[in-house]
């Protein structure tokens, strides 16, 4: 019954005894999050897949982020975002079984030297990721932003395929709204877009700013900001313009205000079309002396 579900791509509700069974206990833990734990587990007829056990400072949080997943997740396909064969929604366990994505999240491959990916492989990852995003942003019945669009969301099958991950932050829209209606901020810091810290009108363009993020991340291979690490005190983008400005770089492949849409992003990633040279700096709201927000306070309610 389970594989045949699947085969349909309709989730389907697990009982906690059921989740229990298939992750020995909730003892193989396979990755963390703010939103909660994920453990690797197994079904009797050998399908591996991915529980994400639900958690949050009240039953309200816990709920808000189980509705929000299995509002947008559960309900299209897409080769590059994450299939959610199912969940649990008991009084005391709330989860999502996932596929299992093997190589885990793109993370460990950008910042950790012993697992290095080459370029070819990573512009694939980073031209599947972007379909991903256009699916969610131009394709779906209702537009979906994602708010959360970093490299821990990002995850890799066994064959480094890439699929858009966490939907804990994720919104549904109507196409006729210019803007989106939020009580607080939502993402996280170093990728979230200045409209969202600065409490400025939000549109599902958030999203490409925080893929621009990524693809910086992607290409330098190091946090576009890492406070820990004194030569990252300088926000990355704003460096690249430095080097920019006098022509010390061929060509930037991102412009973050320029924000087009995802589709034609995936079209400059695959060289359909030309990637235009910015004429002015993209950055100068942010080249003040005043630092870049690191670490900011979000309601994510």
């Amino acid at each position: 019954m389970i594989l045949n579900d699947m085969q349909r791509e309709k989730p389907i509700t697990f009982t906690s005894q059921q989740l229990q069974i298939a992750t020995d206990n909730f003892t193989n833990l396979f990755g963390q999050g703010g939103f909660g734990a994920v453990y690797k587990g197994i079904f009797s007829n050998g399908t591996l897949v991915a529980v994400k056990v639900l958690n949050g400072s009240s039953d309200k949080r816990i709920e808000e982020q189980f509705m929000a997943e299995v509002g947008t997740i559960g309900r299209i396909h897409h080769f590059n975002l994450v299939r959610l064969h199912g969940f649990c929604f008991e009084k005391h366990l709330r989860a999502l079984v996932y596929e299992y994505m093997g190589n885990g999240s793109l993370d460990k491959f950008l910042f950790h030297r012993n697992k290095d990916l080459g370029f070819e492989k990573l512009h694939e990852i980073a031209v599947g990721t972007a379909r991903g995003i256009a699916y969610l942003h131009e394709e779906c019945q209702q537009r979906i932003v994602h708010y959360d669009i970093e490299p821990e969301n990002i995850l890799l099958d066994a064959n480094f395929f890439p699929k858009v991950a966490d939907f804990g932050l994720a919104k549904l829209c109507n196409r006729d709204k210019t803007h989106i209606t939020m009580t607080g901020g939502r993402g996280t810091p170093g990728y979230a877009a200045p409209e969202v810290w600065m409490r400025f009108p939000i549109t599902h363009k958030c999203d490409v700013y925080s893929f621009g993020m990524l693809l910086f991340e992607i290409i330098g291979r190091r946090r576009n900001l890492d406070i820990n690490i004194q030569d990252s005190q300088d926000w990355f983008p704003r460096w690249v313009w430095k080097k920019f400005e006098p022509g010390e770089l061929g060509e930037i492949m991102y412009m973050p205000e320029a924000r087009p849409s995802m589709s034609v992003v995936v079209k400059m990633l695959e060289g359909a079309i030309d990637i235009p040279r910015p004429s002015t700096n993209p950055f100068q709201h942010l080249m003040s002396d005043t630092p870049y927000p690191t670490a900011p306070v979000y309601d994510t309610s």
